[in-house]
């Protein structure tokens, strides 16, 4: 239930986290930090690093040249905006005096302090930063991986995948079944299979008006539930079904040749396939030891260091965060808060307890938008959301007011790619 109306101003004020006393600092040493990932989070963290730390050699890791966000990607599947929209490089970092290395993660010696990349460079680190983000788990849905992909594709990673599905949409013809599969907790940006539904839904009534989309969850409870199923009543009636897991829509197996979902209780064939798979942390945090037996890593709630090496901090997608979701506001707002916690304890001192703030934006249609948002604490042993905090946006809210939640969207995209890319 909503607490109280999100702000534009709110939501800008509160593009990172709340952090108190954190420190802005000199060097005295040269401190070596080493940051994993050019997304939001990893970009942040660097950026922030080397303004905490002018003296210190930061240096972030990330195997492409071209960043392509997430956020917003689902308006390219349904031909409401292009993929260059969402394209960021790193000159701008670079000029902040950061050192960027365009190569793959492949190990870290988290005893010796040593990152090597792919191409065989070994960065040697005070500390490590990681925020690689998610991986495909490939063995995660009986009958898919990657060749099935191509046939029935996911695009959870922004990029080829994005703009496949984009086609595959446009090429289906009128009255053809759409069929999208959701997985369990936890994944990447937990509103977003939601939003996607209710934007390929748009793009049928409005393009193919006799074609339909069957939304397949492997849960009965997801994020911002009241609003998007109130939103698809008065909306959609006739272009979009939600079956929950209580209803059979947990997907067992995928037949890609197909394009069959098999359920507990039947098979649905499908024109379109959007697989959704279950996810976990990159590779690299696996092969870092940070990652624990499910998939993802465990963290100090007030720092983000790792639970399992010493000297490591993760955040963003790959984190354990507790009651943060994985979305990018999370990431952005947690590398705030661990690059302060690192310049701290790199300077000798003891890191303050944060506030973090996330707020999670959703279009149901272009011009119709709804959000939640919190603000979150460690509180035994974990990251919690301070009772009272947060709030989603009013569910009798009139159109005018969804016209300008889909516009504050727009708004924090722009801030936000702006503030982390320049």
């Amino acid at each position: 239930m909503m607490k109280h109306a999100i702000s534009r101003r709110g939501v800008i004020a509160g593009l990172g986290a709340v952090t108190l006393g954190a420190p802005f600092v000199s060097a005295q040493a040269a401190p070596r930090v080493v940051v994993i990932g050019g997304g939001f989070g990893g970009a942040t963290a660097a950026r922030e690093m080397k303004a905490l730390l002018p003296g210190a050699d930061v240096v972030l890791v990330t195997n492409e040249r071209t960043f392509t966000a997430c956020p917003f990607s689902n308006l390219v599947i349904v031909g409401e905006r292009e993929l260059t929209a969402q394209e960021f490089g790193y000159r701008s970092i670079e000029k902040a005096g950061v050192r960027v290395a365009y190569s793959a993660a492949k190990s870290v010696d988290g005893s010796a302090r040593v990152l090597t990349l792919e191409d065989g460079t070994t960065l040697p680190f005070d500390r490590l930063i990681a925020s690689p983000g998610i991986d495909i788990n490939w063995e995660g849905l009986p009958g898919y991986g990657m060749a099935a992909a191509e046939k029935m594709p996911h695009a959870w990673k922004a990029g080829t995948q994005t703009t496949l599905l984009r086609r595959q949409l446009e090429a289906m013809d009128d009255g053809g079944l759409v069929v999208m599969a959701v997985p369990a907790n936890p994944y990447r940006c937990p509103p977003g299979p939601y939003e996607r539904a209710s934007l390929i839904a748009h793009y049928l009534k409005t393009r193919k008006p006799k074609s339909k989309l069957l939304v397949l969850d492997a849960k009965d409870m997801f994020s911002k539930q009241r609003l998007f199923l109130s939103a698809w009543a008065a909306l959609f009636p006739d272009h979009l079904e939600w079956v929950g897991l209580s209803k059979g829509g947990k997907v067992l197996s995928v037949e890609p040749e197909s394009l069959t979902f098999v359920t507990e209780f039947g098979r649905h064939t499908a024109a379109v396939a959007n697989v959704i798979p279950p996810q976990r942390a990159a590779a690299i945090a696996a092969a870092a030891g940070i990652a624990d037996a499910t998939g993802w890593c465990p963290i100090d709630p007030a720092t983000f260091e790792s639970r399992l090496v010493p000297g490591i901090h993760v955040l963003g997608d790959a984190s354990i965060a507790g009651a943060m979701p994985k979305s990018a506001f999370s990431a952005n707002a947690q590398a705030k808060v661990c690059a302060a916690a690192v310049a701290t304890l790199l300077t000798g001192g003891t890191p303050p307890e944060p506030r973090l703030i996330n707020t999670c934006y959703s279009l149901v249609t272009p011009d119709y938008g709804i959000s939640v948002a919190g603000v979150y604490h460690p509180a035994g042993g974990v990251i919690a959301e301070i009772k009272g905090s947060g709030g989603v946006s009013r569910a009798d809210a009139p159109p005018d007011v969804r016209a300008a939640e889909a516009l504050y969207a727009k708004g924090w995209f722009t801030t936000v790619t702006r503030e982390v890319f320049g």
